[in-house]
């Protein structure tokens, strides 16, 4: 079952994420855009945790994109970068924040590690 951009980020928990890196801290605001209302995410990134509030706040880099949009990152569908080139969100601010996403989004339920993939083609 798909997971909306909403429901994964009630869910985001302030863990530790080895995947970002160490010295990163900043702020993101998400504004998802459903018909005539838009929703406030508001991420803050450090020590590798990222705690998720609601809030309109100013924020280093604002994202703003339909609601579809942030479920197909959510769900793997569609890579941030990509949805940048095809106009389907846009971005002010830090633009070093936005790779930030990519991170904490998961990827596509099917995706695999591109040094598995070598070594299943080599029949280690």
């Amino acid at each position: 079952m798909a997971t909306s951009g909403a429901e994964f980020l009630e869910r985001l928990t302030s863990r530790r994420r080895p995947q970002l890196p160490e010295n990163l801290t900043g702020t993101i605001r998400l504004d998802l855009h459903d018909g005539g209302s838009t929703e406030h995410w508001y991420l803050t990134v450090h020590d590798q945790r990222v705690d998720v509030t609601r809030s309109p706040e100013n924020a280093d880099l604002v994202v703003r994109a339909d609601r579809e949009v942030f479920d197909r990152l959510v769900d793997g569908r569609t890579e941030v970068v990509q949805s940048l080139m095809r106009n389907e969100l846009t971005v002010q601010g830090e633009m070093r924040l936005l790779l930030t996403l990519r991170r904490v989004f998961p990827g596509p339920v099917d995706a695999r590690h591109p040094r598995d993939v070598a070594r299943e083609s080599l029949g280690r």
